[in-house]
């Protein structure tokens, strides 16, 4: 960690004499907080007259641009440590500051519109993961609240849903909160999530807010030093939390003989990737009763040193693993940096995540609420479909994007269709029973009391019995085509592309290719009425096309999509073909890539190599 602080938590149980660091040094919050917004220098010296207005402008312009290119769909993310190769430091402290300020004073303008007055004391928290850029970021992110008038609240290591349930847990109930962290991706990386008590931003709020920054940030291009007027008051919210997930264990176990310790006898292990989601180890299971040794990384380390932290990665599941075959574990746990997501492994050494994660939740909240609909993300399998809709539910398939599948959940049952599980396959899953909120940890909650539920009714199967019958895809592809373009353009020429792609589809130019489309929602079978009278504002351009051929009939899909992360677009493909993923690939390449002409502004190599020896690597 880059920082100390007099505030410490002992570890229980798993880690011995460890401490666990809060978040920002001591004497940066709590004495006469000042710290200089240094600009990046510009070249404007020695240009003359007309000229040096027009170069003026042209830096301001390119000093906006970086604080809107932060955007990342719904929330903010960039480089805020040197160490990768190719990427300069953008996530700067001025930057933040700004971003900070223009959240602060959009959450006091909403709260005046919706009371219909003056407010004062508006009262934002913040929380961060263990990266080492945090303690400095921090400080900006507190000034930043204190030029907007807010009062700020210091959680320090936090989880991005406790972020937003601080908003409504009393006694603390903030009027906004905001998460520092950028979840699985690098150490050098940092980020800012959004949240009120509706719940997390949207992409076109977080645009707003990025574009108020922005002018902010160009308006200072010169050296300015800020002190806090009012310190920002360290505050544990995490107890509260934690406390607040053991009760919902309790009570919904309700154990016929040990209430309090309904977890005694199971044993279960706890994979935290050095992330923030260690204190669901010693603070939710061991206070429950749950043995957890051999819980793995639960101390946190900005450095990530063991594996990236993220349910999807293939060293963390297979660590993960190991560890519950090694110690004969009821169950294994996988969270990623900030817990918004999770992934789990069976009692039998099985990794759970993805579309199978998605399959086990499903069958858990069919049981909870028949009939219901769950939305996904439209890379989903159509095994998975078939899975959902056996058991008796509906199964929408939406935009890529947790942020858009969790609002097309909200969106389903302001319609009047009950709508219970949204879940994207990166393991983002939000609930409507949990406030509509992607929560790595409550989604584990939910896993382990059924878990616990089947062993009171005398099965010893474990969870992975509940997915036994989910067919896998045979193929499953996913390439990348990097756009040719600087940063600024990228985005409209992969939106050209993609929109290409659709034409081609729709006209049919493929043969065998028909776009899989309702208006606004992406499904594949048993489309629900979508009336689109309020469509969702579109972060990225994506389009899924279905693919028959007359021998096997409808035998896959391929998924076309934008990053919101990088200048590149995402192929993916499934098939229950052999060798349809290769077919689909060699047809993209030759009868829409080439054909369109858009092999000049993308990068096919990935798409031609795979379609020439069937590698993706």
């Amino acid at each position: 960690m880059a920082s100390t602080s007099t505030s410490s938590i002992s570890l229980r149980n798993n880690a011995p004499g460890t401490r666990f660091p809060s978040s920002t040094t001591s004497k940066l919050l709590h004495s006469n907080l000042k710290f200089p917004l240094l600009m990046p220098a510009t070249k404007a010296t020695g240009i003359k007259s007309s000229s040096a207005t027009r170069y003026n402008e042209a830096v301001i312009d390119e000093e906006m641009d970086k604080i809107r290119r932060l955007q990342n769909g719904s929330d903010v993310r960039g480089v805020a440590l040197q160490g990768e190769k190719g990427r300069t430091v953008d996530l700067s402290p001025p930057a933040v500051e700004a971003i900070a300020e223009s959240f602060g004073e959009w959450v006091i303008n909403g709260l005046e519109k919706e009371k219909g007055r003056v407010v004062e004391n508006v009262r934002v928290s913040l929380g961060r993961d263990p990266r080492l850029s945090g303690a400095s970021l921090s400080v900006a992110v507190f000034s930043g609240l204190d030029r907007a008038g807010c009062l700020a609240f210091d959680m320090g290591l936090a989880t991005t849903p406790a972020c937003f349930m601080s908003t409504l847990l009393p006694p603390f109930a903030y009027d906004a909160s905001i998460m520092m962290t950028a979840s699985h991706l690098p150490y050098t990386r940092n980020g800012l999530k959004f949240f009120t008590r509706r719940g997390g931003l949207t992409s076109p709020e977080v645009e707003e807010i990025c574009g108020k920054a922005a002018r902010k940030y160009a308006n200072r291009l010169a050296k300015v030093s800020t002190m806090l007027k009012t310190p920002p008051e360290r505050v544990d919210f995490m107890s509260t939390y934690a406390k607040h997930l053991r009760n919902i264990i309790k009570e919904r176990v309700n154990h016929p003989f040990h209430y309090d310790t309904p977890l005694k006898g199971f044993q279960i292990i706890v994979n935290a990737g050095n992330g923030s989601g260690g204190f669901f180890t010693w603070d939710v299971l061991d206070k429950l009763g749950a043995e957890t040794f051999g819980s793995l990384h639960i101390n946190p380390d900005g450095m990530f040193p063991n594996h990236i932290p993220n349910p999807e990665d293939k060293i963390a599941m297979a660590l993960t693993r190991a560890a519950v075959l090694e110690n004969s574990a009821d169950l294994g746990i996988v969270f990623d940096t900030d817990v918004d997501r999770s992934g789990v492994v069976d009692k039998e050494g099985n990794p759970i995540n993805g579309d199978r994660l998605i399959a086990l939740m499903s069958a858990i909240v069919l049981r909870e609420h028949p009939g219901t609909t769950i939305v996904t993300d439209a890379r989903t399998s159509m095994a998975l479909t078939r899975f959902i809709i056996d058991r008796g539910g509906q199964h929408c398939l939406y935009r890529v994007g947790y942020r858009n599948v969790i609002d097309k959940g909200v969106q389903l049952n302001k319609n009047g269709i009950e709508t219970h599980l949204m879940m994207e396959t990166s393991g983002h899953g939000a609930l409507k029973e949990n406030y509509f909120l992607d929560d790595g940890a409550y989604m584990v909650v939910k896993i382990i009391i059924e878990m616990v539920r089947m062993k009171l009714a005398g099965s010893d199967e474990g969870i992975g019995s509940l997915i036994k019958d989910l067919e896998e895809p045979l193929e499953s592809v996913e390439l990348r085509m990097n756009i040719i373009s600087e940063p600024r353009h990228a985005k409209a020429r992969g939106m050209d592309a993609i929109e290409t792609f659709r034409s081609f589809v729709e006209e049919g130019r493929i043969e065998g290719w028909e776009l899989d489309s309702c208006g606004d929602c992406w499904v594949a079978d048993g489309c629900l009425v979508d009336s689109n009278d309020d469509p969702a504002a579109v972060d990225a351009h994506m389009y899924r096309a279905k693919v028959s051929d007359e021998k096997l009939g409808q035998h896959g899909w391929i998924h076309l999509r934008q990053s919101i992360h990088n200048p590149n677009i995402a192929v993916n493909m499934q098939s229950m073909a052999p060798g349809g993923c290769l077919s689909m690939a060699k047809t993209l390449r030759d009868k829409f890539l080439v054909a369109s002409g858009m092999d000049k502004i993308l990068d096919i190599t990935q798409i031609d190599k795979y379609a020439r020896t069937g590698l993706v690597k």
